[in-house]
């Protein structure tokens, strides 16, 4: 999902990896500002055998006399979404730097965005972009599976920010409900 008021913030929730991607890269390059939370949780088509082996490929994929020059293959999902934005985004150029720096991605929602209001992108829905009974799989699986060391330590963190979040939805109820009946009172 993304952040309004020229910030983007979008939550993701079973969301497409590149369509998610075209439409994010499309606002940066429009000057809109853009937070993706979450990246864990983003899907892609395709068996997950089969993409985790396009993955492998990925990584064949290097500098035979100096590796450590690139390409960088990062195992995050945040950073495996950013690079697909970047692949949509003419980053080489003025306007492509300055686009892509509008861009923050995170897994789970760390602090400041944890308050915010959030938005999904309809148009990169799963439900709505994949037909049922055709294979996904998660970044975030993927992510693991490859090398990507903090998994656990979101999920624990995911679990809490939830936690937190249900409480303070309770507690906003209840007030609302007692400013309902004072004003029904009143």
């Amino acid at each position: 999902g993304m952040i309004p008021h020229k910030t983007l913030s979008s939550g993701i929730n079973a969301e497409y990896g590149g369509r998610l991607a075209s439409v994010i890269a499309k606002q940066l390059l429009n000057g809109q500002r853009g937070v993706v939370v979450r990246c864990e949780l983003l899907n892609v088509s395709g068996a997950f055998y089969r993409n985790k082996l396009k993955y492998f490929a990925f990584l064949r994929k290097r500098m035979n006399s100096n590796p450590s020059l690139g390409p960088n293959h990062f195992r995050a999902p945040s950073k495996i979404l950013w690079r697909t934005i970047r692949g949509m985004i003419p980053h080489k150029t003025q306007r492509g730097m300055e686009a892509l720096n509008r861009l923050k991605v995170f897994e789970g929602i760390p602090a400041p965005y944890d308050k915010t209001k959030r938005m999904v992108i309809p148009s990169a829905l799963r439900v709505l972009r994949l037909k049922p009974g055709r294979r996904y799989a998660s970044v975030g699986r993927i992510s693991r599976e490859v090398g990507w060391k903090y998994g656990d330590v979101v999920d624990k963190l995911e679990t809490k920010r939830k936690e937190k979040s249900a409480a303070y939805f309770e507690a906003k109820k209840k007030l609302n409900a007692l400013r309902a009946k004072a004003e029904a009172g009143a």
